[in-house]
């Protein structure tokens, strides 16, 4: 050979013996060369094709993969860790005693699974596709950097027309002459052994200084991160994409020149009905006999009446804005009423003297869909203060005693003689969940008026229940609270029994 010439390589080169290749020209005489090798008894051969051969998995006895299992557990990993997490941190159990948040938000219960859905689906989505994704890394091996297949110029045309079958070094059956002898006589056209690459196994050193700089400086927008966490600045930040971070929208109670009350919060239409109660009347929207308003009190009937529709009329026709319902009275030679302060004893009297005709009796139609409904709309709104059987022990009143708020106006317990209908009327229960009092906000803009009574009729039938007596229960569980009486009273008179005979029988040893 010439010295141009490049020597060749071969096995006496002490080069190692990655394992032995064969080609083949069409797909039958590749399957049952995979067939014959798996029958005698190889584990760790390959096959490589330049289109996807169905059967040939079988042929070369590849076992199914583990990976949908991996998949399963990395899945269910996520599942537990979401729910934990989320009971952990809302829940009330004796698992997580100590690091709990006991609040009810809407009503939900403590541990509250459809809830919780949506961020355990996440989760377990999120750890399967990193248990997959890695898991089939780890099972293929990956990441290879290089394969001595890629040594023999042969193998390039896998991806064109030539089929191989290669046998690994690694079987525990492999030979390397028995090996090319089982190939050749399966009718591989070219065996040859596969060796190992003579490229350099270094990481080049700029690569190394490439992959350092991008790490490094990947790193300065974390640190700039963290600086502004525990740094302050005048300077608004910095906006890439300012999305609607500085449109013109107005919050509650700002002015504003686009209209000419200056008010940016615009007033319903005068006339504006609710969605769903077109067909109450004014009784059933106010808990007052208007009829007897009227005939007592023209003009706050007047008043009430103008306020359903936005604005007020007074007697001479005249339209007047709602804020001026409010005016103190004139006189007729146009000078205002006295506005001096009343007394103690007068004030007393007028917070006594009651005259609104109050609606006495519920006029929702009872039912127990309206009871359960009263039930739903008292535990979301009502129970954070009241608490869930209305003594005023709610999460938000406890809250106030224990950081000693002294501004705060403890609830009322539903439960005081005061609050009953023979003296609380429901008309006027209606109107305080409407209207609000002391610390308590009008709920007229979040509770449909039908859902108010069905919380009247919910508050009644608590405070029934406190008081109720055994003819009060329907026939039908009567006889099984009797049957439970019974029980109760034979063991307490079995109890008392057992009591006097250990005392007789100590006075006998005495």
């Amino acid at each position: 050979m010439t010295e141009s010439q490049p020597i060749p390589q071969t096995v006496a080169d002490d080069k190692k013996v990655h394992g032995v290749v064969a080609e083949f020209t069409d797909v039958d005489s590749l399957l049952a060369a995979c067939r014959r090798v798996r029958d005698a008894g190889y584990t760790k051969a390959d096959a490589f094709t330049p289109f996807p051969v169905h059967g040939i998995d079988t042929a070369l006895g590849i076992k199914p993969t583990v990976l949908p299992w991996i998949s399963l557990a990395a899945g269910l990993t996520g599942t537990t860790i979401a729910l934990l997490m989320q009971i952990s941190l809302n829940g009330q159990t004796d698992l997580f005693e100590g690091i709990q948040y006991p609040y009810i938000i809407s009503g939900k219960p403590f541990i509250s699974l459809p809830a919780f859905i949506p961020v355990t689906f996440e989760l377990t989505i999120l750890l399967a596709s990193f248990g997959t994704f890695f898991g089939m890394w780890a099972l293929n091996g990956l990441p290879r950097f290089s394969n001595p297949m890629f040594t023999s110029p042969r193998f390039d045309r896998v991806t064109d027309d030539t089929f191989f079958l290669f046998l690994d070094a690694k079987d525990s059956r492999f030979d390397e002459a028995g090996a090319k002898a089982l190939l050749g006589e399966l009718g591989g056209e070219f065996v040859e052994p596969v060796l190992e690459d003579d490229s350099s196994k270094v990481i080049p050193k700029g690569l190394l200084i490439a992959l350092a700089t991008v790490i490094c400086l990947s790193s300065i927008p974390a640190l700039a991160v963290l600086r502004m966490r525990v740094t302050k600045s005048s300077s608004p930040r910095f906006h890439i994409f300012p999305d609607m971070d500085f449109s013109p929208s107005k919050d509650a109670q700002q002015t504003t020149t686009l209209f000419a009350d200056g008010r940016a919060m615009r007033p319903d239409v005068p006339g504006t009905v609710r969605r769903g109660e077109m067909d109450w009347d004014l009784n059933f929207k106010t808990g007052i006999d208007m009829d007897e308003l009227a005939s007592i009190d023209p003009p706050r009937a007047a008043q009430l009446v103008a306020m359903q529709s936005d604005v007020a009329v007074d007697d001479e026709d005249e339209v007047v804005s709602e804020a001026d319902v409010d005016a103190p009275a004139e006189d007729q030679d146009g000078e205002a009423a006295d506005a001096s302060e009343p007394t103690a004893e007068e004030s007393a009297a007028s917070e006594t003297a009651d005259n609104t005709p109050w609606l006495s009796e519920n006029p929702l139609e009872l039912s127990e869909e309206a009871l359960a409904r009263g039930q739903q709309q008292f535990n979301i709104y009502c129970s954070v203060c009241h608490g869930m059987n209305g003594r005023g022990n709610g999460l938000v009143n406890r809250r106030a005693q224990k950081i000693l708020a002294t501004t705060w106006t403890p609830p009322s317990n539903m439960h005081d003689p005061t609050l009953y209908a023979d003296v609380y009327p429901d008309g006027k229960l209606f109107s305080t969940i409407t209207n609000g009092v002391r610390k308590m906000p009008g709920y007229a803009s979040q509770i449909k008026a039908k859902d108010r009574w069905a919380i009247v009729a919910y508050v009644r039938a608590l405070q029934a229940s406190q008081n109720a007596t055994l003819e009060d229960v329907p026939g039908s569980e009567r006889s099984k609270i009797e049957k439970e009486q019974a029980e109760v009273q034979a063991q307490l008179k079995a109890a008392a029994e057992a009591e006097a005979a250990k005392a007789a029988e100590a006075a006998n040893a005495e």
